[in-house]
């Protein structure tokens, strides 16, 4: 019974999209893994508080990171609001269950040199250079997701004012760029686009050799294959650019308000790590403004 109730759970997700596929498939083992240490054909609303702490219980006596159960935590809340929501509960017994705190640590850092090195290890005299390049540069610049990048639109790009819509979701967020970016968007947008998608119209900013858009897989391999040939050693993600950016943002003095909504953060908090032990100063207008939230 409880197996019908998660399927059920499951194609609700599918359908509301409220979660990347990746997340929903991780809900699903995790509440199938409940349901195998309850009983499958226990009814959801037999389900008491103490089962549910006893189940999180057995999580920790198999020593499994803090991370991971709180994750599982995450996915039973969710689990049970759907059900409290659907009316196939009373009431919802996962309340009591507390998640522990997990410290977030932040991926490597590329310093303001390396930073350079990277953007300038793309080969601009030739067509998939000067494309290379343009996403590098504007990646850096902004701060967005690599998603958020390969999904940008030729109308996204406003080179009168300097800036990109950033859609994800139902945000849209207008980011600035520098001069440099804009430099190489220019030169990608009016000389190596067009050599590219030839007379195939193609809405998505950024495209492959062949003149479809770029996957995500296919940057990922870029990308890497540019660091290795800057010399920098550390693992090199298109997540590292967008911390480098925040970091160096805040190491210039940016105020956290402001990276926050270049970054697309829904809160103050995810924003502030950036700000580390080198700005007291920005961790005061944190918990100022966390003070003024609650309140």
């Amino acid at each position: 019974m409880m197996y019908d109730h998660i399927n059920e759970y499951m194609e609700f997700l599918s359908v509301n999209r409220t979660i990347s596929i990746h997340t929903s498939e991780a809900y699903r083992q995790d509440l199938n893994r409940l349901a195998g240490f309850l009983s499958a054909s226990i009814d959801v609303k037999d389900i008491t508080e103490d089962m549910l702490s006893a189940y999180i219980a057995s999580l920790y006596d198999e020593q499994l990171k803090e991370a991971t159960i709180a994750r599982h935590i995450t996915s039973i809340r969710a689990f049970f609001r759907f059900l409290l929501e659907n009316g196939d509960i009373y009431e919802d017994v996962s309340v009591v269950l507390k998640a522990p705190r997990v410290e977030k640590s932040l991926p490597h850092i590329l310093s303001p040199e390396e930073i350079d090195l990277l953007l300038s290890a793309p080969d601009d005299s030739k067509v998939k250079g000067i494309r290379d390049k343009a996403m590098l540069e504007l990646l850096y610049a902004t701060g967005m997701r690599v998603s958020e990048l390969l999904e940008l639109k030729m109308e996204h790009v406003n080179l009168q004012i300097d800036c990109i819509s950033c859609v994800s979701g139902k945000e849209t967020r207008i980011i600035p760029f520098n001069r440099t970016a804009k430099t190489a968007l220019m030169e990608y947008m009016f000389r190596s686009r067009p050599s590219l998608v030839k007379d195939t119209p193609v809405e998505v900013l950024f495209v492959n050799l062949s003149g479809k858009p770029m996957s995500r897989q296919g940057f990922w391999k870029m990308l890497k294959e540019y660091a290795k040939s800057a010399g920098i050693d550390a693992d090199v993600t298109p997540y590292t650019l967008r911390h480098s950016f925040a970091t160096h943002l805040v190491d210039g003095g940016a105020d956290l308000r402001t990276v926050q909504k270049m970054l697309g953060h829904e809160t103050l908090s995810s924003t502030a790590r950036y700000a580390g032990d080198r700005h007291n100063y920005l961790r005061e207008v944190y918990a100022r403004a966390s003070l003024r939230e609650i309140r």
